[in-house]
Order: structure tokens, then C-alpha cells, then sequence
């Protein structure tokens, strides 16, 4: 049917089908800023306003538009042109991967229509039809409030001020006062070690790092160009879909696709029968890959309900789905394992029991054990016999998603010279280059991929999940391929945190002195091993260490079961380790009758101490001793405890409600040493602007405007001066990928490092310009100058303009890589304050609070935006975010409303601290700080729950509430049925 709309002001006449969508027609106009997140109208990504109203286009039909006023994020505004409301995100940080950055301004644009003057309550609340994944919703609430400001016409102050921590005085290295905290009064810590100072920018050397500088890519983002995978044209486009597994476990004895071929507009329909059998992995992880080979792109045995069986291309979604269905296939039914505890019995069938998968390490797939890790420091047997008390308890933590808005997509085709052109949503386009060649007989040079703009990845993305099927197609079509997934097709055929149960026995002396820690892990990997023996050893390697005792042992066992494989997620393993870690030291200090935080500060890491686990476990080889140079530890207690109000009474003005506040610590580390690698080309231009291209992927962490203030730093310029170029495997020089917190303190140094070689070529044209009696080592590069020490100075672009026209002509430019045997480790304190409902055991979070130590903060603003989506990640985690399955292996929650992330308006107020130390191997004194903000907010919330205030019958440790994760509604009400009675079978 033929409808008529205003769209963005003008009148626009369109065909529509019956069953199209209004975002299906909006793209087909060209309109971008509306994404695809999900199908069921969850997650706002595709929001538009109809009438002024905010509607769901994903679900809206299209006719419904006839005669009505449809504005997108592309009315508001150019990225030279911005208006107030765009303005006010990219000062306040509101902007991380930005692909829900159009829906969140459009949010913005009806409230503040409807009411200029907003509290922050209904802030949040026009935000809670857009989810997020990554801002935890703080910077964009201060963003709304801030434009309602500037809308109304009134001042408002710049977004420019320091973190909230610390420094030492010179910034040249680490605090020497390691003091523990003192547990009294109402915080923890009482006042910072004098030798520690507040810092300022007056007060503060660099010019460019250090400060806040909102992200060089934002203006696109906020006005909703295209810059992610699906937002390019490409003519002669198929679309792919795949038939995914019913069954848990099956071989397949029969598969025909006669009558799918037959179909008109299908171009390919591939299985096992098409393309050739070779074994790999889809983690993505420099070589030589620690994960086993125990995938093949299509094979005859299905092992989850969700795996693939056949892909098909063909001219339209609704033709390759209707292809689907046409696809005849017959199982042969396996006997299925759903339970990690039961996969290693006798008896059990053998999920990968093909002759031509290969493991690492220690592995027994007759067992069904994709990994086996063993690192022990002294000798645990001793240390408990010494120990005058010894703990023993299990903890057991859920399957989770990453659930990033951006569902993973990749587009495929062949250029003008036949090589293959891989357009994909990754973390690891080196990774994904070099994996799929072989999978699709292809080498290297005859491929190149692109990573455009990621809408979020944390660690999903860091897999190659589709890019191998959309090729396959396109090799054997000869067109241009997209494939997408759907939300459920996430949930089902993506990836997941590994469940994990895991015991810890913990030997101390009266006095609190640990002196032996062990924890045993049986981890559960699903159909396929990918991360299988990593994930795992940082479970082990970055937790234990975190409490000095003189015995440590690890050791766990990752098995195989029938349910979708988990993979790599944000914090990798430390999660699981540091919820069990905190909740046991803390039921040691009980039984010891310490104050838990006492207990704690006698036994934490402090500067000159060394992780004796790093050595031991590192990528699946021998690692890297690993000293502890800075450590701001006591401070992030100390700020984090006072946030909150620990050790204050907490009081809920309604008698059927209880509160009580909790935390944890946790420590992570940057990057993996002797593995990660990234490189770094600059080179100066006529107008003294850079080119740098980097191998650094940029996931919305704000990597790209990072690396363009270290490179202004070392070069005396501006941010905006450099202009970035990511990840492009043609392109860019190499680098691992954007996992295990590198991209900074790796990709950062090899930026510095290129900028200082481009420097130096630039002092020494300025010398020559200056004169004879000026030497290169005497310039100084400032304000886009370089200038020689009597103050004559010439500009960076005199220097180009020379360098390149006049005399001596070169291209000055600057190249380096960076490896690092360190791995300085960020610190976190993480406190939560919870009410609960003693009726229904429904769990509510008050405020929570996050102090982390990240060396120098490089750009404040983005950091803090890290640390708070970061720990809203573990606010879900530790609260209401789990995996369901049924008996027969089919994943229960599919969408957005099943698996419940939080939404703006359910947020507790978040408390956010940036303890800065100077750690002397990142660059300018950086490290990592995404990761770690994921690790101690899940113990937090369950001890404040646990708390002498709230717990069933007031003890500390009865009822086991937690010892699991998530804390719902039914395992508080399971917890108690066991702690009043416990000849009842109540389970969780």
C-alpha cells in the first residue's frame, strides 16, 4: 500500500508491505539512527517519535504511519551543527558505544518538550524505555539535566574537573604509605596518608592526559550518522539466516535442502555436505590458541539446542526464513547432559567424542573435560596444619549474558581485486582475519576485515561467531552477505559467562593471619570450549593472590555439558573467583570474631609484594612473576565505605523491610603479559594535524579519543588535531584486540612510543628552522608549537609545511609496538546498601558505591563512565540476572523481558570514585580500569544482605544466602524455607 508522512520535516510517499516495519521502512530511506536490538520492542534501541510520542519502531507497522509526524535522531542536528541536548551527552560523558545514543536523545527531546525543568527521578524515568549496557545510566541522567539547563537558557558550569582521588605529590610513582585502614566510626580508612594529595589541575603537569575531553567520534554518534556494521549500503545484497539445533544433543543422520534451493530468491543453502571439515576455535585469542579445536563451521553432530545445521542466502529475510523451513533434517537423539556435576560420571555420554578435535593442556574428552588447571605457592597441606582454624565452604554463581544492544552482525562481500571483505561487530579483527582463512580456504592476504563503530561487546565480541558462515556465502554466491542475529538467536547460539562452583578452604591463625587459601573449581564451558582454561586460571591467578598468605593452591576442572557455550565476559573469570573470595573472608572473620574489615586490611596485598600465582598460569603457559608497584587499596575503602554509610545504622521506615550495607574488594589486571601486543603508525600533516592508525579496538571505552590524547601529549597539540584510524586489518598495524583491560596500557604505550619518534623528527626540523645555536633536545612542544629555549618558536604546521615542500623534504612520522611482561593490577572497593522485604524476600538496592584505583585516570570523565557501567554489569550479576533452561536444554529466557537487565529507573544511586595512583610501566602512569568495577559488587550486595540487620534469624552465615548468585525473590524465600526448616527440601 501507498503511504504519505512527514519525516523530519518533509512529506515523503512510500510503497510498504503488509508486514513491514517501520524501522524496516526508515532504513530503507536512509534513516540510521533508529538500531535493531531486539524484535520484541524491549530495548529502545530503535525508538523514533511519532506525534511527539516515543514508539517502538521495531514493532510498529509501517502503515501506521500514514499521515502522521515522524521525527529521528537525524532532525536534531549535523555533527558540525549540535544542538543543546547533543551538546550536553558528549560534555557529560553520556556517549559510550553510542548505539543507543539516538533513542536516548530522542527520550530527551519529548521530556524537555514537555517539562524544561526535569527532576533527576524523571530523568531516569524518560530513560527506562532505552536500556543500556554500557553508561550504567549516570552521565547520560547528568547529560538530561544539563541540557534542560541550557535549553532554558541559563549558565552552566564546563565539564572539567579532576577524579576524585589521589596522587603522589610529584606523579612520578607509587604512595609509600601502605597503611590498612582502621575499621571505626562510620567509614574505613579514616583520613588518607599524608603522603598522599588530593589532585588538581592547576596543579597537575600534563596538559592533554588527565583531563576530561569528550569522545572525538561523539558528534556522529549523538546525531545518528552511520557508522556501525548495518549502517551501509551494498548493493546486490543476500540475507543469511541459519537453522539452529532443536535438540540438546543429536547426530544428524539425514539432511536435504533440495526444496530449499528451489526456492525463488534463495541463492545458497549450505551444510556439513558443502563446505570442507576443519576443526577450530571461536575464541579469540593470540596464537598459539589456549582453547580447544572442537568446533567446525557446519557439522553432522548438534551439542546444544541452538547450535548450527545449515545457513542459507537468499534475497530477502522473510525468503531466507521461509528457506529455513524447507530444510529437511534427521536427528539421531543423544542422551543430553545439562548439569555440570553430572558430566564427568560414569556412564555419561561423550559430547565431543570426534577423533579430529585436538585440546591443550590437560583435557580428556572421553571425560567430557575441556580443561584441567593446577598452580599451587608453598604447600597447602602444611599451612592447614599449622592453621589453629580452617574454613571450608562452596559458592556457586549463574550462566549470565552480555547482552550487548547491538546483536552481533557482520556483512561480507568481494572488492573490485576478488579478495574478501569481512565488515564486522568484533573485538578481534587480527584474530578474526587469521581464524577464519582456513576455515574458508582462503589466506590471509586474500582477506581483509573492518571493525566500523561496536554497540558494545564485553568479551561476546571476542569470538568468531558468524563471520566464518557469512563468507562461506559469499564465497559461494559471489555477492555481498549480511547475517544478524536475532535477540533470541543471542540468548540461544551466542555466549555467556561460565557457571561456576566453586570451594574455598581458607586455614588462619587466631590472631587473623591467613596463612593457607585454596579454591577448587568445577566450571562448566556448555557444548564447546572456547575460553575454556582462561577464563578459569584468572579465576584462580587474580583472586587468590589478592590476600597475602604464604600457601596457595587452584585448581579446576572446566567440563563439557549440552547447553550453550559460554565464552569470554567482562572481568573474565574474576567475577565468579572474587564472589566467593569476599564472602568467605568474610565468614572467617566471623567465625573469628574480627571485624571483617580488620580481618581484611591484616591480610591484603600491599606495594613490593609479588602475585606468586602470575607465574604460574598465563594463557595456558608458564606467566610472568608480577610485583605490586602501586596500590591504592586502603583509599578506595576508605571512599567507598564513607559513600555509603557503612557502619552507620540503617533504618527502613517501613516494618516489614530491612537494611544493611556490604562490601568486597577485588583486584583484576592490565592486560596479559608476554601476549598482548598493539602497534602504532603516526605521521604529521601539511596543516600540523596526524594521522594515527591503530590496531586498538574501540568498543565505546573511548579508546580512540585516548590514544588521540597520548599522542597530543607527547606532541604538544590537541586531541582534535589527531585524527584516529581503528582497526582495519589492511590498514592499521596489529594488535590482539580489545580484551583483558590492554587497549590503554598496550595500545597506549606503542602510541606514546610513535608520538615520541615523531616528536623527535619534529624537534629536529624546528632546530634547523630556529638556527644554528639551537639543538633538538633543547625544544619544547606545546600549544601546537615547537619552541626553543630562548622562546622563538615555530608552529607544527611551519614544521610540516618544510618537512614535506621546502628543504630536507621527509615525511616526518613515527611507528612502534608494545609488549609488556607487567601486569599492574587496579584495585576496587565496591559497597552496596540494600533494603529487603522480610515477606516476599524481594531485594532492593539503595545506593552502591565504586572507589577504584586506576593508576592516572587518562580522561576522567570517560573512566568514570567505565567504572559505572561496569558495575551495573555486577549489580545484575549479583541481583537479578540469570539463564534459564529446561529439562530438555531450551534456553527459557530469549528476550529482554525474560532476562532482566536494569533499566534507568531502577537504578540505586551510584557513587563513583577515581583513586588515582602513578604505576611506573602504563603510560603516563595509567591502568587498566573497565574490568575491575565488574568483580566486587556481587559479594557486596550479598553480604549487605546477610548483614546482622537483614540476614533470616539475625546470623551472619545461616541460611547459605550467599553462597549463590543472583539474589531473587525465590532464593531469599529458598534460603529462609532452609534456615527455619531445615527437614524441608527447599532449593534454590
Amino acid at each position: 500500500m501507498k503511504i504519505t508522512f512527514t519525516l523530519n520535516g518533509a512529506p515523503v510517499t512510500a510503497d510498504v508491505r503488509a508486514n513491514q516495519t517501520l524501522l524496516d521502512l526508515l532504513r530503507g530511506e536512509a534513516i540510521y539512527s533508529g538500531k535493531h536490538g531486539c524484535e520484541t520492542g524491549e530495548c529502545g534501541a530503535c525508538a523514533v517519535l511519532v506525534g511527539g510520542e516515543l514508539r517502538p519502531s521495531c514493532l510498529m507497522p509501517a502503515a501506521r504511519v500514514d499521515g502522521r509526524v515522524v521525527e529521528t535522531a537525524e532532525a536534531g542536528g549535523r555533527p558540525n551543527r549540535l544542538n543543546p541536548i547533543h551538546r550536553a551527552f558528549l560534555d557529560c560523558g553520556g556517549v559510550q558505544c553510542g548505539y543507543c545514543t539516538p533513542a536516548m536523545v530522542l527520550a530527551t527531546e519529548q521530556l524537555l518538550r514537555q517539562n524544561p525543568s526535569p527532576t533527576e527521578q524523571e530523568a531516569r524515568e524518560c530513560l527506562s524505555g532505552v536500556l543500556c549496557r554500557c553508561t550504567g545510566y549516570v552521565k547520560p541522567v547528568e547529560a538530561i539535566l544539563r541540557a534542560a539547563v541550557l535549553l532554558r537558557g541559563e549558565e552552566v558550569p564546563p565539564v572539567d574537573r579532576p577524579p576524585s582521588g589521589v596522587l603522589t605529590p610529584d606523579g612520578s610513582g607509587p604512595a609509600a604509605d601502605t597503611r590498612p585502614p582502621a575499621a571505626s566510626g562510620n567509614t574505613i580508612g579514616g583520613e588518607a596518608p599524608a603522603a598522599l594529595l588530593e589532585r588538581t589541575l592547576e596543579g597537575d603537569p600534563l596538559k592533554v592526559v588527565g583531563r576530561p575531553q569528550p569522545k572525538l567520534d561523539g558528534p556522529r554518534l549523538v546525531t545518528g550518522r552511520p557508522a556501525f556494521v548495518a549502517d551501509v549500503e551494498v548493493r546486490g545484497l543476500l540475507h543469511a539466516r541459519l537453522l539452529l539445533s532443536p535438540h540438546a544433543h543429536a547426530r544428524i543422520t539425514r539432511i536435504d535442502a533440495t526444496r530449499a534451493r528451489a526456492l525463488p530468491g534463495v541463492h545458497a543453502v549450505l551444510t556439513h555436505h558443502d563446505i570442507p571439515r576443519v576443526s577450530y576455535t571461536s575464541a579469540g585469542q593470540s596464537w598459539p590458541e589456549p582453547s580447544p579445536h572442537d568446533m567446525r563451521s557446519l557439522d553432522d553432530k548438534v551439542r546444544f539446542v541452538g547450535d548450527r545445521v545449515a545457513a542459507v542466502a537468499a534475497e530477502t529475510p522473510e525468503i531466507a526464513a521461509q528457506a529455513l523451513t524447507l530444510i529437511e533434517v534427521e536427528y539421531e537423539i543423544l542422551p543430553a547432559i545439562l548439569d555440570m556435576e553430572q558430566s564427568t560420571l560414569g556412564g555419561a555420554s561423550i559430547i565431543h567424542d570426534e577423533p579430529d578435535s585436538r585440546g591443550f593442556g590437560h583435557f580428556d574428552f572421553a571425560r567430557n573435560i575441556a580443561a584441567q588447571i593446577t598452580a599451587t605457592h608453598g604447600d597447602v597441606a602444611q599451612g592447614f596444619a599449622e592453621a589453629d582454624l580452617i574454613v571450608e565452604r562452596t559458592y556457586r554463581v549463574p550462566k549470565v549474558q552480555q547482552t550487548s544492544i547491538e546483536p552481533h552482525v557482520t556483512i561480507t562481500y568481494l572488492d573490485e581485486d576478488d579478495r574478501l571483505v569481512v565488515r564486522t561487530s568484533t573485538q578481534v579483527p587480527f584474530h578474526v582475519r587469521r581464524i577464519i582463512a582456513p576455515l574458508i580456504g582462503l589466506p590471509i592476504s586474500r582477506i581483509r576485515v573492518i571493525k566500523p563503530r561496536i554497540g558494545g561487546g564485553f568479551g561476546g565480541k571476542q569470538e568468531v561467531l558468524i563471520e566464518d558462515i557469512c563468507a562461506h556465502l559469499t564465497l559461494a554466491t559471489g555477492r555481498p552477505v549480511k547475517l544478524e542475529y536475532t535477540r533470541a538467536e543471542e540468548f540461544t547460539a551466542a555466549r555467556s559467562r561460565h557457571p561456576q562452583i566453586i570451594t574455598i578452604k581458607t586455614g588462619v591463625m587466631r590472631d587473623g593471619t591467613l596463612v593457607a587459601n585454596e579454591m577448587r573449581v568445577r566450571a562448566d564451558t556448555g557444548a564447546y570450549g572456547s575460553h575454556a582454561l582462561t577464563v578459569q586460571s584468572n579465576t584462580g591467578v587474580k583472586t587468590l593472590p589478592l590476600y597475602r598468605a604464604p600457601h596457595l593452591r587452584f585448581e579446576c576442572t572446566t567440563v563439557y555439558t549440552n547447553l550453550p557455550p559460554a565464552g569470554a565476559f567482562r572481568g573474565y573469570g574474576v567475577p565468579q573467583g572474587a564472589f566467593a573470595l569476599e564472602c568467605q573472608m568474610d565468614e572467617v572473620a566471623h567465625l573469628l570474631g574480627m571485624d571483617p574489615w580488620e580481618f581484611r586490611a591484616k591480610n591484603w596485598v600491599r606495594v613490593g609484594d609479588v602475585n606468586v600465582l602470575s607465574k604460574k598460569m598465563n594463557e595456558g603457559k608458564e606467566g610472568y612473576a608480577q610485583e605490586i608497584a602501586s596500590c591504592g587499596l586502603a583509599e578506595c575503602v576508605a571512599k567507598a565505605s564513607a559513600a555509603v554509610g557503612y557502619g552507620q545504622p540503617k533504618v527502613s521506615p517501613h516494618p516489614h523491610k530491612k537494611r544493611g550495607v556490604g562490601g568486597a574488594i577485588a583486584m583484576q589486571g592490565s592486560a596479559i603479559p608476554g601476549v598482548d601486543m598493539g602497534g602504532a603508525w603516526l605521521k604529521l600533516n601539511d596543516d600540523g594535524s596526524f594521522n594515527l592508525l591503530v590496531g586498538a579496538t574501540d568498543l565505546g571505552t573511548g579508546a580512540d579519543t585516548v590514544m588521540a590524547q597520548i599522542a597530543a601529549e607527547v606532541l604538544g597539540c590537541q586531541a582534535e588535531d589527531i585524527l584516529v584510524y581503528p582497526s582495519d586489518t589492511d590498514l592499521t598495524p596489529f594488535d590482539t584486540g580489545a580484551y583483558a583491560s590492554s587497549t590503554t596500557y598496550i595500545s597506549g604505550m606503542a602510541v606514546k612510543k610513535a608520538a615520541e619518534e615523531a616528536a623527535w623528527e619534529i624537534r629536529k626540523v624546528a632546530a634547523r628552522l630556529l638556527g644554528d645555536t639551537v639543538h633538538a633536545e633543547q625544544i619544547r612542544l606545546d600549544d601546537r608549537k615547537a619552541t626553543a629555549p630562548d622562546g622563538r618558536s615555530v608552529t607544527l604546521a611551519e614544521v610540516a609545511l618544510h618537512s614535506l615542500h621546502v628543504a630536507n623534504q621527509q615525511q616526518i612520522m613515527g611507528q612502534a609496538s608494545s609488549v609488556s611482561l607487567k601486569s599492574p593490577p587496579p584495585f576496587c572497593a565496591q559497597f552496596a546498601e540494600v533494603e529487603v522485604d522480610v515477606e516476599t524476600g524481594q531485594v532492593t538496592v539503595l545506593q552502591m558505591a565504586s572507589a577504584v584505583d586506576c593508576g592516572r585516570a587518562m580522561n576522567p570523565v570517560m573512566a568514570e563512565g567505565q567504572v559505572e557501567g561496569a558495575a551495573t554489569q555486577a549489580l545484575g550479576y549479583g541481583h537479578c540476572e540469570e539463564m534459564v533452561w529446561d529439562e530438555a536444554g531450551r534456553m527459557l529466557t530469549q528476550d529482554l523481558r525474560d532476562y532482566h537487565i536494569y533499566e534507568a529507573a531502577e537504578m540505586p544511586v551510584h557513587h563513583t570514585f577515581l583513586v588515582e595512583t602513578h604505576d611506573p610501566f602504563g603510560p603516563f602512569g595509567a591502568k587498566a580500569v573497565a574490568e575491575v568495577p565488574t568483580d566486587a559488587m556481587a559479594p557486596a550486595i550479598a553480604k549487605a544482605i546477610v548483614s546482622k540487620n537483614v540476614a533470616p534469624h539475625g546470623d551472619p552465615v545461616q541460611g547459605g544466602t550467599r553462597r549463590y548468585i543472583p539474589i531473587t525473590c525465590r532464593t531469599m524465600l529458598a534460603a529462609e524455607c532452609s534456615a527455619s526448616r531445615p527437614d524441608l527440601a527447599c532449593q534454590k
